[in-house]
């Protein structure tokens, strides 16, 4: 490893969600900056095609297909990365997502939500970074180093209406975040951080329907999104891995418990 505190090669680097949009960008970027960087995903067929895309910049890559709410899948896996590269210095919680039940539709209030979907969106945002965060960040306390990065929303201190269910969730995302923070560098020193980043809104599989007609075209919430928005854009999801670099870097060394805004300036304007 480089004595460079930006320098992020030969780090061991967890990516939940890898296969996804965002995670798997990130997995992209960690990559080509010669990282050590596996992915977890939950589709097999998302998870080889993914593994495929990343060998072709670095053959050093692992994938492992699962649930990230399953205890008994991560141990396996994190026995797996330790045998193969010896220790694991970053957790990336991108496993993430909505579900059409728990947002609210155009001509729906909140009490026509469905209270299961709600709990699934709740259990996979919040409990899909816990668990891993418990199993990875047991081993990275074990070495007396290592950082996770969460993710977080603009959603989680902004009331963004329809989707309750991922609001709420994020905001505990928040929450853990700092608690995590505190936790581990209080009982296991100062080489433990925890960090999250909250993007803005970024076009992806699960919100492009909200944000944009089949033509292209904004829709009306597309329209008041881009309206409160500095920048007057949406994101690129590699707009996110600067940022990530930084947080698993060693220029980090003494940032923990931040939640970083990745945002176009949505949640410093006033709207006015």
């Amino acid at each position: 490893m480089g004595n460079q505190p930006f320098d992020i090669s030969e780090k061991v680097i967890v990516i939940t969600g890898g296969s996804g949009v965002l995670g798997g960008s990130m997995a992209e970027y960690l990559v080509s900056q010669r990282a050590k960087v596996a992915i977890i995903g939950h589709t097999p067929k998302k998870v080889a095609t993914k593994l495929e895309s990343l060998k072709k910049v670095d053959a050093d890559v692992m994938g492992f297909t699962g649930d990230v709410l399953d205890k008994t899948f991560l141990e396996h896996a994190k026995e797996e990365l330790i045998e193969k590269w010896g220790r694991i210095d970053a957790l990336i919680n991108a496993a993430g997502g909505n579900r059409p039940g728990a947002t609210i539709g155009e001509n729906q209030s909140i009490f026509d939500m469905d209270l299961e979907d709600f709990r699934k969106v709740s259990e996979l945002n919040l409990d899909g970074s816990v668990v891993p965060s418990l199993i990875f960040g047991k081993q990275m306390a074990e070495q007396g180093k290592g950082c996770i990065v969460n993710i977080s929303s603009m959603a989680a201190t902004r009331a963004i209406t329809r989707v309750a269910g991922y609001s709420a969730s994020k905001a505990a995302i928040d929450n853990f975040t700092r608690w995590m923070a505190t936790e581990l560098a209080q009982k296991f020193g100062d080489g433990l951080r925890v960090n999250a980043i909250a993007p803005g809104f970024f076009i992806g599989d699960q919100n492009r329907t909200l944000l944009l007609n089949e033509d292209g075209s904004l829709t009306e919430r597309g329209k008041t999104i881009i309206a409160n928005t500095p920048m007057k854009r949406f994101g690129h999801a590699h707009e996110l891995n600067g940022v990530v670099h930084w947080l698993i870097s060693d220029a980090t060394s003494f940032v923990t418990g931040a939640i970083i805004p990745i945002d176009g300036g949505f949640s410093a304007f006033s709207g006015v």
